[in-house]
């Protein structure tokens, strides 16, 4: 065990040097959750609940902080990560056997948001862009950033949500025309429409997993909690404000029809110098989307790493190809639906059912190892 008693590192620590600030994990985790979901999330959580769906989205909101103390304990458990734990509780063969899953998962991440990004710039700018060509010059501007250690992906984060900011404020103009009658009545749907439309928001939440894997780079991890929480209470925020504002601009008849609710929303927004602000609002999605991609391109390439012994500068190489190949095999919206559903179920799973698992099977053997 190591000093404080919490656990057994299998891995040795992470150099200081190679760490990142307490408050830093708090932007890391929601640009994970800030993505391609933002824009189109609002018709599906609509289907189950209505207008109430922002219930919803506060509700799951709300059960991301269980999770994510869970997520805290299992590290503390180990004093180190996912992978420690795996190791810990089933061994190394099982262990790296179950490890091996994510690797697996971040990759698919990884192509399933690049492909949700070229579907709207193809779709809202440019028709015939190949879909060859953009994930590769996307793709080596992640690996670029991966090569510069877990401090400049911890960067990219940062900028990737604070330089997009100013887009909240964007969502003014539809309040002039929002009817916020279309609202009421309030708590109209039973609390199994409130729950199934609950479901749905929390894949649009999911990304701060990723916790579960650079714990061990947070420099006084324990200052880091109250950060992390915060941040969490602020994609909360912002998806339900979003989901209010487009229920108030959209009739439900028209948003069942609205794919990309976000998107057309900034249509009607009218600048002196600019006309088509989703242009602009894109243009800086796709910035706000690269952490995305850093971040699963890091994690899958830190978990080959640590299982198969591989570099990660080979390895990133190596699963950056692999999305490539994802991403011109989803060529169509049809592919990407299918690829976006499942990832979203296997996210889920991982979440609400894998990790408090993990953690209840952490305290039995524990205890068990204590007698």
């Amino acid at each position: 065990m190591n000093k404080e008693g919490r656990g057994v590192m299998i891995q040795g620590p992470v150099q200081e040097r190679l760490q990142i600030s307490p408050f830093m994990a708090a932007y890391v985790i929601v640009s994970m959750q800030i993505g391609i979901g933002v824009l189109g999330f609002q018709r599906i959580i609509a289907k189950d609940a209505g207008t109430d769906a922002w219930i919803s989205a506060i509700g799951a909101g709300l059960t991301i902080h269980i999770i994510v103390w869970i997520m805290y304990k299992i590290c503390e458990t180990v004093n180190g990560d996912v992978l420690d734990a795996n190791v810990y509780l089933f061994g190394k063969i099982i262990g790296n056997s179950i490890n091996s899953i994510f690797i697996f998962y971040y990759t698919v991440t990884c192509a399933a948001v690049l492909g949700g990004l070229f579907e709207i710039i193809r779709t809202w700018m440019f028709q015939s862009l190949s879909s060859f060509w953009f994930a590769a010059v996307y793709l080596l501007l992640g690996i670029y950033i991966v090569y510069g250690g877990f401090r400049t992906v911890a960067g990219i984060s940062f900028f990737g949500l604070v330089i997009p900011f100013y887009l909240l404020f964007s969502f003014g103009f539809a309040l002039q025309y929002g009817d916020f009658t279309n609202l009421l009545p309030i708590f109209d749907h039973s609390f199994i429409q409130l729950v199934k439309s609950g479901y749905h928001m929390s894949l649009s939440y999911l990304g701060y997993g990723i916790l579960l894997f650079f714990y061990p780079f947070i420099k006084k991890p324990e200052q880091s909690k109250k950060f992390v929480h915060i941040g969490l209470l602020a994609t909360t925020f912002i998806y339900a404000a979003l989901a209010v504002i487009t229920f108030a601009y959209f009739p439900l008849g028209l948003l069942e029809k609205s794919i990309w609710a976000t998107l057309e929303m900034w249509k009607i927004v009218r600048l002196p110098i600019l006309e088509r602000f989703e242009y602009l609002g894109i243009a800086n999605w796709a910035l706000l989307i690269l952490p995305n991609i850093a971040l699963s391109l890091w994690v899958a390439s830190r978990v080959t790493k640590r299982i198969f012994h591989i570099s990660q500068k080979k390895s990133v190489i190596f699963i950056a190809l692999a999305c490539l190949i994802i991403v011109v095999f989803i060529s169509t919206r049809e592919r990407l639906n299918v690829l976006f559903d499942y990832t979203a179920l296997v996210g889920f799973a991982l979440a609400y059912v894998y990790t408090p698992l993990l953690y209840f099977s952490l305290l039995i053997k524990k205890k068990v190892k204590a007698k």
